[in-house]
This record gives C-alpha cells, structure tokens and sequence, in this order.
C-alpha cells in the first residue's frame, strides 16, 4: 500500500514556523508523504523569519512542487491526497482559494482538495480583520475549508513560541485523523463535577 499524502503549503503570510512545524511532525509519520509548495512570498520571508535556509526547508518535504508549476500532480483530483494545509495562509491565499482564482499551485491544489471533498485547513494569519477578509473566510468555509486562525492556547502553560506553534499545528493534523500523540490536551476540571 502506498503511503498517505499532505499537501503542505507555505502562503507569504507571516507565520512560516507553523508551516515548518507541520512538516516535521509529519516526518514522525512515515506512512504519510508530505508534499511541500511554497509561495514566492513565504519565500522572500523565509530569512526573516526561519533560522533555515530555503534548501533546509524544503528538505523536511518528502515531495516539493513549484508554485508555479499547474502542471503538477497536485493540480488533478486524480492524484490522491489526505488533504491540504496551507500554513501560514496569506489573505491574497485565502482570497483566491474562495474564489477559486486558481492562478498558481497552491490555489489550484486547494481548489482540488475541495472539489474532491477532502480536507482543507487554513491557518489565517491576518489581524485585525475587515468585513471583506470575514467574507472570504465565510466563502471558503461554505465551500468546505477550515479556517483555523493559530491562536495560542495558554492552559498548556507553554514557556516557548515553539511550544506555542508546535500545539497548534498537532491540534490543527488532528483535523486530518493524524496521531500527534504528546498534544497537551484540555483533561478537564474533575472536582468542578463533585
């Protein structure tokens, strides 16, 4: 049997560990093949906001495709994939993903995995929001996508922005049925049901 796929995209949001941190955990799972695409954007911003050279980022990826590329595998609903998360996802991103203005791969891949009904999670990096970015997001969300902004959760007590990121993109491959395994996860207050 061949091994599951996960799109990985990286939009030029600010917000390139989160897509990092995805990779690697997929590494954890050989039986998933991670499938990298980067924007020219997230591009440009890798040397601001990574301590890793493009050549270091894309070698966490099993599989890595050309933006440019709508050539690619990725741009057919026949090449079979788990879905697509799109960390950090850039409002220029989420705009043409609810559009379906599929003018480079990333676009194109996520209109894919929406019209073959597969997952599609956005990590929105943007704020403050406008009434134009909440309607994209209520258009992509119709369309079938998560929006899953990377909003910190504190009862973890994280002590680092690693653990920060890293807990929200082992909660974000939940939404793919991925095990993550050490997610700290919300236990409960047992002595609130006495």
């Amino acid at each position: 049997m061949s091994a599951r796929r996960l799109v990985v995209a990286m939009s030029g949001a600010s917000g390139l560990p989160y897509g990092v941190a995805a990779l690697r955990a997929l590494r954890e799972h050989p039986d998933i093949e991670s499938h990298l695409i980067i924007s020219p954007g997230a591009r440009t911003a890798v040397p601001h906001e990574l301590d890793l050279s493009m050549a270091d980022v894309k070698a966490l990826a099993d599989v890595v495709h050309s933006d440019s590329n709508l050539a690619s595998a990725l741009a057919s609903g026949s090449f079979r994939t788990i879905g697509m998360i799109v960390a950090p996802c850039s409002i220029k991103t989420l705009s043409a993903i609810a559009t379906s203005y599929s003018d480079n791969l990333i676009a194109r891949a996520a209109d894919v995995t929406l019209k073959e009904h597969r997952r599609l999670v956005l990590l929105l990096r943007e704020t403050p929001l406008h009434a134009g970015h909440i309607r994209l997001m209520a258009d992509a969300t119709a369309n079938g996508a998560i929006i899953y902004p990377p909003v910190p959760a504190f009862y973890t007590r994280p002590t680092s922005i690693d653990d920060m990121v890293d807990y929200t993109v082992r909660r974000a491959l939940d939404l793919f049925d991925i095990d993550t395994g050490d997610a700290k996860r919300w236990r409960g207050v047992p002595e609130l049901d006495a």
